[in-house]
């Protein structure tokens, strides 16, 4: 079953106000819906071809399995959205006109970098999640990043991959680069993606994003700011996103317990070092 058809499958009403379930299956830390799924089902709803920008503000976690109310609003040219569980706000966002592309992008890993640690249940990496990516991102000195060669249940008719691939491949390396530059785990509270060609996508799709990108926002080193892209396997620009990454203190703890039941020790201990036990 195509992905985007679950997506839509969760999708119930129409005009300014409708439901949105979405599966448990897109998961991203435990719990908790993948930032990267919120922003494709803002992205079906807003309903704009071609090249186009992507925002969701995040202001709490949002659940899985339960419905929720997804309020659209039409203006000329873009579409305004919220996401509430009952009078809860939890994500802001809105589809528009595309911003510019990057004026550089980074190169990913090499193969033979250090894997990044992965979970059971995520929609980006989980090792047993039957809806999702399987992706496996890698880090090195300069990049974080790595290719995903697309499974089936991304690929629509005519080749076109569902832009839940894009922007949760493009989110989860931007999860990684703020956990990497903090040590701890958090959440992404700001994404702003840049659709810049939405048709066509050739061969595996690779997401890098520097880890000079990421930067403390003077005033609240808790936010982190990053810098991410995805190509095709041309090199063709596919979508670049900003994204900020909140750390949150003991908030990988939970996190490293499961991760330690899958991955090396060594492994966890070089993102989570206060967290994994000691080699």
């Amino acid at each position: 079953m195509l992905t985007l058809d679950v997506l839509r499958r969760g999708l119930a009403g129409g005009g300014e106000e409708r439901v949105l379930t979405l599966d448990p299956a897109f998961q991203g830390l435990p719990g908790t819906a993948h930032g990267g799924v919120v922003l494709a089902a803002f992205d079906l709803v807003g309903g704009r071809p071609g090249a186009r920008d992507v925002h969701g503000h995040y202001l709490r976690r949002v659940p899985l399995g339960v419905p929720l109310r997804l309020r659209v609003r039409r203006a000329p040219g873009a579409s305004d959205l919220e996401l509430s569980e009952a009078d809860t706000l939890l994500v802001t966002g809105r589809v528009g006109e595309a911003g510019p592309p990057p004026a550089t992008l980074a190169p990913p890993p090499a193969a033979d970098a250090m894997a990044l640690p992965v979970s059971r249940g995520c929609f980006a990496c989980g090792t047993d999640n039957p809806l999702g990516l399987g992706v496996q991102l890698r880090a090195d000195d300069v990049t974080v990043g790595g290719t995903w060669r697309r499974r089936p249940g991304f690929v629509a008719s005519g080749g076109t991959v569902a832009a839940a691939a894009i922007t949760t491949l493009l989110d989860e390396a931007a999860f990684w680069l703020g956990a990497l530059a903090t040590g701890e785990s958090g959440m992404t509270t700001n994404l702003r993606v840049t659709v810049h060609a939405a048709e066509g996508a050739a061969g595996a799709i690779t997401v890098a994003g520097a880890r000079a990108s990421a930067r403390a926002r003077a005033g609240d080193p808790r936010y982190w700011d990053t810098e991410v892209a995805a190509r095709d396997g041309d090199g063709r620009l596919l979508a670049s996103a900003v994204i900020t990454f909140v750390a949150i203190r003991g908030a990988a703890r939970r996190l490293v317990t499961g991760m330690l039941a899958i991955n090396a020790p060594a492994l966890v201990r070089r993102v989570f070092p206060a967290y994994a036990p000691p080699g």
